[in-house]
């Protein structure tokens, strides 16, 4: 096995491409190729998360957060990241970063939180534009079938909770070959009308290079017609932050008495009380300012979240209680969603989840 293997199932779980355009996430230090001797997972990769790395015989470590943020101009030590950085390289350990390609993933950093709340009824709180494509092709009459099939088979098709969906009409093309095509219906230099059926299906844009490939590899055609556009119909599976509700409603202080112990916080920074009941609730893991309007849009009661400044807390404005128990201790969790995930994917090398405390933030 090598490095570029458990990436491939690391980007089943949350593919980069529906990563934030600011991230910086993939493969950040390290070659693909490299074959693998072991896996340590981590929220932030640290010079004693590199030295963790090395005593457990894993030269991959799949971090949280990306190591490098902004570009370096400079590898002379100055700083934690180019030490983290010469250290990995001095070591061959290779470095991932997954980040808000997670975050987007329905089954990333927000579902280990609504998980660990125990909510019920889970929805996206702010589904990601642009995630959704449709192919249109054409192709004769009984070669439909198989082809679409095909297409089916590389990951078109799906719509929420329905797969293998399809729309289909039967009609006719003309086509007319010039003295250097090779046709595979009718003759050069002679126009010529088949029978064809018109195929659209949708998918998730991550897929459009798998899909054009199955699309240009079953389709008999020598030179195949067909469209791709980008939809703004809203994406069920993707994107930042959830929504979901608790079992029975819960009194305000219950409720954060609950949040302190299930997520492990020492400190909940929180806007005024209301006298209500909390049933429906908002999380996002880390800095989720952006999406108190969201969570208030979505009829929440309560919004978790991380890094809220002094003025967002005015944001609440009496109709929802806000509470940050901080950005490490919101995505805490994630390290061992991904240790479970790679434990079930990769069964003949060690996936360790790390020791080290990576939280800068200390309380008093």
């Amino acid at each position: 096995m090598i490095i570029q293997d458990v990436i491939n199932h690391l980007e089943e779980l949350a593919p980069l491409n529906y990563a934030e355009d600011f991230d910086n996430v993939g493969l950040l230090v390290g070659d693909k190729n490299t074959n693998l001797t072991g896996v340590l997972v981590t929220l932030d990769t640290l010079e004693s998360v590199i030295d963790e790395a090395i005593e457990n015989n894993c030269n991959l470590v799949v971090s949280f957060h990306p190591i490098i943020f902004k570009g370096l101009k400079k590898l002379n030590g100055k700083t934690y990241v180019e030490r983290v950085v010469i250290k990995a390289i001095k070591h061959n350990i290779a470095i991932y970063s997954m980040h808000t390609a997670l975050d987007n993933s329905n089954l990333g950093v927000n579902d280990m939180i609504f998980n660990t709340l125990g909510l019920t009824n889970k929805h996206i709180l702010i589904p990601q534009s642009g995630t959704i494509k449709k192919l249109t092709t054409y192709v004769p009459i009984e070669e439909a079938d198989h082809l679409r099939n095909a297409l089916f088979q590389a990951g078109a098709g799906s719509i929420g909770n329905y797969n293998d969906c399809s729309f289909n009409v039967d009609g006719y093309g003309t086509f007319n070959g010039n003295e250097q095509s090779n046709p595979t219906k009718g003759q050069k230099g002679e126009i010529h009308t088949e029978k064809e059926t018109k195929i659209t299906v949708t998918f998730s844009k991550h897929l459009e290079s798998k899909i054009l490939k199955t699309l240009f590899n079953t389709h008999t055609y020598e030179e195949v017609a067909y469209e791709v556009i980008t939809l703004n119909n809203t994406n069920q599976n993707i994107g930042m932050g959830m929504v979901g509700e608790l079992e029975s409603p819960l009194s305000e202080t219950d409720f954060l008495r609950h949040i302190k112990d299930t997520m492990k916080t020492e400190c909940i920074r929180h806007s005024a009380l209301l006298g209500k009941s909390i049933k429906k609730v908002a999380v996002l893991g880390g800095s989720g300012s952006f999406a108190i309007q969201a969570a208030k849009g979505a009829g929440a009661d309560a919004f978790i979240t991380a890094d809220l400044k002094y003025h967002d807390f005015f944001t609440a404005e009496n109709k929802i209680l806000l509470a940050d128990i901080g950005h490490y201790e919101s995505e805490q969790f994630t390290k061992n969603l991904l240790v479970a995930y790679l434990t079930k994917k990769i069964t003949n090398f060690a996936v360790v989840l790390s020791k080290t405390n990576t939280n800068p933030v200390k309380y008093f």
